[in-house]
């Protein structure tokens, strides 16, 4: 049982009770009369009434100020908006009482009530959690529901694996248990933490794929990890191109230079000369010492061919 079944079960539910169904069974109303009593319909078995389930006014949820989703997509919430508006609610959200402010807090579910506001719905439909819950095991379950989310930004999903991490002291291995995903996946999101704010900041706006990010991470130094993202980001670097890169300066102190595909002279008399390989990876210098190479070939071949002639 992972740790998300464990909360929810022990505050009266489970994990397919914040999909919707009931967080309590009713007995069996038919009990020792069901010998005499007709067979129930098919549309009825196996059905069980479904309690803690309420029609609740916009404006008594509030979202939880310790929820750890600060942002949200404004085009994927009118999506989700005009989805509400001509299918209705698909999912309920999951909200507690709380007292002491006088109205429901949620507890998961956060993008649809804001969807079901952008909407303008009057209410939606909500599972309540009765009995206390402590705040680090609300924290969990928030956490749980925003780290399985596929719309869940990078750095984000990143920041939710760390803080299970440090609530519950969870390794790599346990974090991906929990989740049904891989102890890579789990690593590779957590070295993005790892790279300086702009970094983090590319990857979380789209500009830099999170496995680019990845493999910035494994250079040392922060200043070579910045020029690194900068050229792969105006140059669209491919992924190959990259990993070579950074197998051949990661741990060296000279400044990493990430030269393109090839480099290309055009004369005015329509001659090319291009140069493709592994001196590209040295960058600008590397070029230049090949190029002087190629011309010191390129002479001796010019002497060998006049000593040539004038014999």
């Amino acid at each position: 049982m992972g740790k998300l079944d464990e909360l929810l079960r022990a505050n009266g539910g489970n994990a397919a009770e914040s999909m919707g169904a009931g967080v309590s069974r009713s007995s069996d109303v038919r009990g020792a009369f069901s010998d005499s009593l007709p067979p129930a319909p098919d549309r009825v078995r196996g059905l069980v009434k479904v309690k803690n389930v309420a029609e609740i006014p916009l404006d008594k949820i509030e979202r939880d100020p310790e929820q750890p989703r600060e942002e949200f997509d404004a085009s994927g919430l009118a999506r989700l908006a005009e989805s509400l508006k001509t299918r209705g609610q698909l999912q309920p959200v999951r909200v507690r009482w709380e007292e002491s402010r006088g109205v429901y807090l949620l507890l998961c579910g956060e993008r649809r009530w804001r969807a079901a506001r952008l909407a303008g719905l009057a209410t939606v439909t909500a599972v309540i959690q009765d009995g206390p819950i402590r705040p680090d095991e609300m924290l969990a379950i928030q956490l749980i529901e925003n780290a399985q989310r596929e719309d869940l930004r990078p750095i984000e999903q990143a920041r939710a694996y760390k803080r299970l991490m440090d609530l519950y002291g969870w390794t790599v291995t346990r974090v991906g248990e929990e989740l049904a995903i891989t102890q890579g996946a789990v690593s590779k999101a957590l070295k993005l933490l790892e790279l300086p704010a702009a970094i983090q900041e590319q990857v979380e706006q789209g500009s830099l794929s999170p496995d680019s990010g990845y493999e910035i991470s494994k250079l040392d130094r922060a200043e070579d990890q910045i020029a690194v993202a900068s050229r792969v980001v105006a140059e669209k670097i491919g992924r190959d191109e990259l990993r070579a890169v950074v197998k051949g300066k990661s741990g060296k102190t000279a400044k990493v230079s990430l030269g393109r595909e090839r480099f290309v002279f055009r004369d005015d008399d329509g001659s090319v000369v291009t140069v493709t390989g592994p001196a590209l990876s040295t960058g600008p210098a590397g070029v230049v010492a090949l190029l002087k190479k190629a011309l010191r070939q390129a002479q001796a071949n010019a002497k060998e061919t006049t000593r040539g002639e004038a014999a």
